[in-house]
């Protein structure tokens, strides 16, 4: 009775933990997540104690590509078997400008790139696309402190700025108290399309921090 108890529990986490599927092939996914970090809150969290280049007060970076995530209604695949070229060094130097380092670009390819069924050039060139299409509300850049908001603001500042979305197309996330990332769902052609269950989960913080760009 124990151990068909236990069984019961066991298939239940599979039902609830979002699966992620390494090795799956190529183009086989059914629409993408758009990550946007806010660069400074990353550095705060992340970037300054791994000496990011990204962090250097020379650069004035905000919301940053995180990355472009082919995504499946419940889950994920990731390192994909492909028979792409891997990028080129100057390929992932030329995303830097929004992508905050060229490793970056370079690590988001290997993870997930691969599973766009797209070649280097043309994964990154519609990582870039899908990046210009959504407006980055300018208030935040004007921050001359850092502040503590709910992640509920943010998310009604990018309602505002992009019409074109609607909640469920667009969840903000938390990370050590920190606002971390606004996720646009997006169908293959970039368009607005509803986040899947595992993806909608926005942060419910009322007081999470936000650095102001450097």
């Amino acid at each position: 009775m124990r151990g068909h108890f236990f069984t019961i529990l066991a298939a239940f986490a599979l039902l609830t933990t979002p699966a992620r599927a390494d090795g799956e092939r190529a183009g086989v996914f059914d629409y993408y997540v758009m990550a946007l970090s806010w660069s400074p809150n990353w550095c705060a969290t992340e970037g300054d104690a791994k000496g990011s280049e990204q962090c250097d007060s020379r650069h004035d970076y905000g919301w940053t590509l995180h990355g472009l995530w082919p995504q499946f209604h419940q889950g994920w695949p990731s390192y994909c078997r492909t028979t792409e070229t891997p990028p080129t060094r100057r390929q992932t130097s030329k995303m830097g400008d929004i992508m905050g380092t060229s490793g970056l670009a370079w690590h988001q390819w290997k993870k997930h790139g691969t599973c766009s069924g797209l070649s280097a050039r043309s994964y990154y060139d519609l990582s870039r696309t899908a990046y210009q299409s959504i407006t980055r509300p300018e208030i935040f850049r004007r921050l001359d402190k850092p502040v503590k908001l709910p992640a509920s603001v943010v998310e009604e500042a990018f309602l505002k700025a992009n019409p074109q979305l609607s909640r469920d197309s667009l969840t903000i996330t938390c990370r050590d108290g920190f606002i971390q990332e606004a996720r646009v769902c997006l169908s293959r052609d970039l368009t607005p399309v509803p986040c899947g269950r595992d993806t909608i989960r926005d942060c419910t913080l009322k007081d999470a921090v936000f650095e102001p760009v450097r």
